[in-house]
């Protein structure tokens, strides 16, 4: 079940990845790229004066009380949460970064082009990331669809239905469920997920 659970992830990692790929040609804003201090940030025109103004995002400051555990059963969970966190969220986040690529190489694409393209990201998806989801366990393989979930910001099940259609949607949806998996699950940072968005946090400010 773990091998035919390993291919499903992948499977459905591709298909996200040319969805929100195609997600990003309908964004397109109109911004500039200014410099200040020898940094590029973006800019948005202020249609009324024309202006131009310097957009910063600032990094987000969190502070974490020492982790207490109830007894030894919680720590060794805790700590395995941890693990599964480290190896599965650089994934996630590469999913994103794959996409806004995508984007800007379609951005001038015909139809019949980005077809092309397409087929060739499945193979370059293949060749990178095969071996590292074969060494996922059946719990980190699940933890990454959900991870995914959160680093797009959107339903799974409706990424699919907005870009490629109701079809694969509902098949990937019933596929995922043999396996526990519920496409249509929201990411509940302050709800059940609140102890495993904590553990993103803090590797991804380099905490833990």
């Amino acid at each position: 079940m773990t091998g035919i659970f390993r291919t499903y992830t992948f499977s459905l990692l591709t298909v996200l990845f040319v969805a929100l790929g195609m997600s990003y040609s309908s964004r397109i804003t109109a911004q500039e790229i200014i410099v200040l201090a020898e940094h590029q940030y973006p800019a948005e025109i202020d249609l009324m004066t024309g202006d131009t103004i310097a957009v910063v995002q600032l990094r987000d400051v969190y502070c974490f009380t020492k982790k207490h555990f109830r007894n030894k059963q919680h720590e060794k969970e805790f700590m395995m949460m941890v693990r599964d966190v480290k190896k599965t969220l650089p994934i996630a986040k590469d999913a994103r970064r794959l996409m806004t690529q995508a984007y800007f190489d379609m951005e001038h694409m015909t139809e019949t082009e980005q077809k092309v393209y397409f087929k060739q990201l499945e193979k370059d998806l293949l060749a990178q990331y095969k071996a590292r989801l074969k060494r996922l366990n059946y719990r980190q393989g699940k933890l990454l669809v959900r991870l995914v979930d959160r680093e797009c910001d959107k339903q799974t099940y409706y990424i699919i239905r907005e870009f490629l259609g109701r079809r694969r949607a509902f098949f990937w949806n019933m596929f995922g469920k043999l396996f526990g998996v519920s496409l249509k699950a929201q990411w509940d940072p302050e709800g059940k997920d609140r102890e495993l968005e904590d553990v993103c946090i803090q590797v991804e400010q380099g905490l833990i």
